[in-house]
């Protein structure tokens, strides 16, 4: 495979995927598993982070960011729309799509650039994207627990 082309599904193998025993997290453990997540991805590869205003998916893209080496700080891209960390063994675009009225508005952002580049791509809100969202991605939602603040509920799909 050349650099930048995709293979039949995401580029983490299975079995480097951090282990949930509980899918019920406090925001730390969220942050544990992501940093955990992040030194196992491989470039390239897109991870999509759904889940309701307030889950962490932000908290969660930067636990990433930090487990696969970013040291610069990573802020939420909601008004920038896409912004781009370098680490040493990746380089990594982290995109909120929440302003975005729908899929035609991808092709201003350099959408089909960034998700054919050899990077790791974290998206929020990928239901925006619609049918130019590619197949081969790692599905993470998070979601409120009614009655616990404490904690997040984080589903691999």
């Amino acid at each position: 495979m050349r650099p930048g082309e995709r293979g039949q599904g995401p580029e983490i193998a299975e079995s480097r995927i951090p282990t949930i025993h509980d899918s019920r997290l406090t925001i730390h453990e969220l942050q544990q598993w992501g940093e955990e997540l992040g030194r196992a991805l491989r470039a390239p590869v897109i991870i999509t982070l759904e889940g309701d205003l307030g889950t962490g998916k932000t908290t969660l893209a930067q636990a990433i960011c930090s487990g696969v080496g970013v040291r610069e700080d990573v802020t939420s891209p909601t008004f920038a729309l896409v912004n781009e960390y370098h680490a040493e063994r990746a380089t990594v675009f982290h995109l909120d799509l929440y302003r975005l009225r729908g899929p035609d508005d991808l092709t201003n952002l350099a959408w089909d650039d960034i998700v054919n580049s050899a990077a790791i791509v974290l998206v929020e809100w990928p239901e925006r994207a619609g049918d130019r969202m590619p197949a081969d991605v790692m599905k993470i939602r998070l979601e409120h627990i009614a009655g616990d603040d404490g904690h997040r509920r984080l589903i691999l799909a």
